[in-house]
Formats: structure tokens, sequence, C-alpha cells
């Protein structure tokens, strides 16, 4: 897996500062994001982020350009509605061979023969299709999950934030965590006083949401408690 920051919002911080300040002030826009300084610029966004009053950092985007990740993780990754995605075609590149495979099945030696000989059949398959005159975009239903691919993707610090939360669980798949884990160390130095808050919730509010699913991470953090969201309904 290859994770690139491609591109961001210039100066996120003072462009999240100013809108913060907007909401009061009768100043531009422009005025305000001159006149922040990055003490304040904290403050406004410790205030905003503690409050749960987040819009206005929606503001600050960040495009990651990420290879070889399987489409396992593509799936999971385009589950986060707010953002905008690329990903490479499956119908133009025959990737059929390039998938990824899981440590714990390239750690056991006859794990690996089996993924040997599967890759080997599809070939085969493919090769036999091939001579019957199938195009790609058909033969491709055959290939699996894992199959590897590229994804260039645009989220705002919002979305970005909720993708921490859920994806640095350690209840998420290992593949689109050690994704979220090397995204958040290219955004954090762009925007340390927003990405502080990044996290999953047993970290950032101190209590585990997963209720019987808990991996027991919030046992470990001083002050920390599990609760759950499922509402039991009466007997009556």
């Amino acid at each position: 897996m290859k994770v690139v920051l491609i591109s961001h919002t210039l100066d996120p911080e003072a462009i999240v500062a100013a809108a913060i300040n907007q909401c009061y002030s009768a100043k531009s826009g422009e005025e305000l994001k001159e006149e922040i300084s990055s003490e304040k610029r904290e403050r406004l966004i410790d205030i905003v982020m503690n409050s749960g009053h987040l819009s206005t950092i929606e503001h600050a985007s960040f495009t990651f350009a990420v290879e070889g990740v399987s489409r396992i993780t593509e799936t999971q990754l385009v589950r986060h509605r707010i953002a905008s995605y690329s990903i490479k075609s499956g119908r133009y590149n025959k990737t059929h061979t390039n998938f990824i495979v899981p440590p714990k099945i390239q750690e056991n030696e006859k794990a690996r023969e089996l993924v040997e000989k599967f890759k080997k059949s599809l070939e085969k398959t493919i090769s036999e299709l091939e001579k019957l005159s199938f195009k790609y975009e058909d033969m491709r239903y055959l290939t699996p999950q894992g199959t590897a691919t590229n994804i260039i993707f645009t989220m705002n610090a919002r979305s970005l934030l909720n993708f921490f939360e859920h994806r640095l669980c350690l209840r998420a798949q290992s593949e689109i965590r050690s994704l979220a884990v090397e995204m958040l160390k290219l955004v954090k130095p762009v925007a340390p006083n927003i990405f502080k808050f990044a996290g999953p919730t047993c970290e950032i509010e101190k209590i585990c949401w997963e209720g019987d699913l808990s991996c027991g991470r919030w046992k470990g953090i001083k002050g920390g408690e599990l609760r759950t969201r499922n509402v039991k309904k009466s007997s009556d």
C-alpha cells in the first residue's frame, strides 16, 4: 500500500478559523483570515470541536492518492459517502492475478501454496475465455475481491474525522485500518489543531459504543467506559 496526500486546502486551519469567526463578525472572510493569530485559531477550533458545531471545518479538504489496496477496502472506503472518488477501472485494466493476500495467509506456507494454485487456475480460465473471444469486462466477474486497485479521493475535514473514528477502531478490518493510520500521519502536520481530535471514540471520548462487540481497548483507558447505542424494546 502506498498513500500520498497530493493536495489540500491552502492553510486549512486559517480558512476554518475565518469561517468560525464569520458567524459572529460583520467583517469579510478575507479580512478575518488575515487578522486571526495562530493562538486564536487554535482556540476557535477547540471551541467548535468540543461543542460539536463542525460545519465550519468542512471548508478544509484533503486529496489522497492510494495505490495497491484491495477491492474489499475500496468497498469499505466508498461507504463514507461525503467524498469524491476516482478509481482505477476494472473494465480496461487486466488485474485478475494481482490481488492483495492478507498477512495471516502469507505467513502460512500451506496457505500460500493454495493461493498460488488458485492464481494459476484463474490465469488458465481467463486465457481459455480469451480464446473464445470474450471481452475482459465480462471475464472480470471471475476476479477475487482482493484484486488490487488505485484510488484518488477527496474528503473534507469533517468527513475525515468520521472516517478516522470508524476506521482507526481495532474492530475495523486490518487493511483499511492501515490506510487510516497512514492518512492520519499525512494530515496531522497540515492541520494539527483539527486532527488532534482524530481517533476512535474510546480515545477521543473515552467511550466505546460497540457494546458486546467491543474489542476491550476501553478497559486500558483511564476513565474509559463501555456503552451501546442499541435501545432494547420493552417486553410488553
